[in-house]
């Protein structure tokens, strides 16, 4: 009769129907082992961002009609805050507001023709 011997990492990456009963008898007695030492390893979650979806959550986001939503993503003001991928659109809020907030309707050579 032969031991055969496998590490935890190949434990953890052998599917729940592949092992004996013993195995996952151990992986679930020591399941709180096993979670608290995967969350040490995983890097820091990212803070959640707001996302619209289509030119209706353009409008949503900014409170206008759907026309002007899509004269608004047809400028450029809110571009860095688009994703496009074909006729998928996503917007992130809180990027396109603050965009939005800092444009003042006139392009930098607009600013040095009207200083005196």
């Amino acid at each position: 009769m032969s031991l055969n011997t496998i590490s935890i990492e190949q434990l953890l990456q052998t599917p729940v129907c592949m092992m004996t009963g013993e195995q996952l008898a151990f992986l679930m007695n020591n399941l709180p082992f096993f979670s608290e030492r995967k969350d040490s390893t995983s890097p820091t979650p990212t803070p959640d961002r707001k996302l619209a979806y289509g030119i209706k959550g353009i409008a949503e986001t900014f409170g206008c009609s759907i026309p002007t939503a899509n004269r608004i993503k047809k400028s450029g003001i809110i571009d860095k805050a688009i994703t496009q991928v074909g006729r998928k659109i996503v917007v992130d809020v809180e990027l396109a507001l603050q965009l939005a907030h800092g444009y003042n309707g006139l392009n930098q050579t607009d600013l040095k023709t009207q200083q005196p």
